[in-house]
């Protein structure tokens, strides 16, 4: 049963786009799907992937549970000696990024 299948429950899709460094993220980005988000953002980061890209052009909602997995991926990358820029933000998911102060905190494009 995916997350899909649950009464209140919501999905999102991430694909690895074909240049191997971005994530687009399709859907809402919350509690639900931050598990997969984690996984796939630290896949690539692990990889060597230099920046990370997450494209959020599809990205309808994001709550504290998703800035947080973008925000602990950043750390990550910055470790390694790379960075987690943020594409095509806008809508609902701008105005978060916008209210908690972090698109100083991101590079976004």
């Amino acid at each position: 049963m995916s997350t899909g299948d649950l009464p209140g429950s919501t999905t999102a899709n991430f694909v690895r786009a074909a240049d191997g460094s971005t994530l687009e993220v399709v859907g809402e980005i919350d509690m639900d799907t931050v598990p997969e988000l984690r996984r796939s953002l630290y896949e690539l980061i692990d990889a060597g992937a230099k920046p990370v890209t997450v494209d959020m052009a599809g990205v309808s909602f994001i709550d504290s549970s998703g800035l947080g997995v973008l925000i602990g991926a950043q750390q990550r990358a910055r470790e390694l000696g790379g960075d987690v820029a943020i594409r095509n933000l806008n809508g609902p998911a701008r105005k978060v990024f916008e209210i908690t102060g972090l698109v100083d905190s991101f590079q976004i494009t």
